[in-house]
């Protein structure tokens, strides 16, 4: 394989703009390149382009992702004050998918939903709970 000069991440929404405003919003991305049923995203931190593609675009390859959905993917990101990324989204009006817990194995997490469904994951990892 040759060098990797970038990545994304490609979802299939039923509502580019709601994601992309979201994602801009509350997540600190901006978009960069776009057209009809298009946006890709950027964030200069962020190891990735995250990509919004309108569901039944003619474009999409093969033809069985046309009607797809990105439907159980956790975006996942981690953050050094996980607590602090919950007040902040909370405070902004931002619905709490699943509140704040730890794991055992020393996961703090949290996580929202955007306007199509993703599923969006903060994650600080702790010390493991004492037993």
């Amino acid at each position: 394989m040759q060098a990797t000069t970038a990545s994304a991440i490609s979802l299939n929404v039923r509502d580019v703009e709601a994601s992309r405003d979201f994602f801009a919003r509350h997540m600190g991305f901006s978009a960069g390149m776009a057209a009809d049923g298009f946006v890709s995203m950027k964030r200069e931190d962020v190891g990735y382009h995250l990509i919004f593609l309108r569901q039944g675009l003619a474009s999409l390859q093969p033809e069985t992702l046309k009607h797809a959905h990105a439907g159980g993917l956790i975006l996942a990101f981690v953050v050094g004050d996980v607590d602090a990324e919950e007040a902040r989204l909370r405070a902004e009006g931002v619905p709490i998918t699943t509140p704040l817990q730890t794991e055992p194995w020393g996961e703090r997490f949290f996580q929202v939903t955007d306007p199509n469904g993703l599923l969006v994951q903060f994650v600080q990892w702790m010390t493991p709970p004492e037993a």
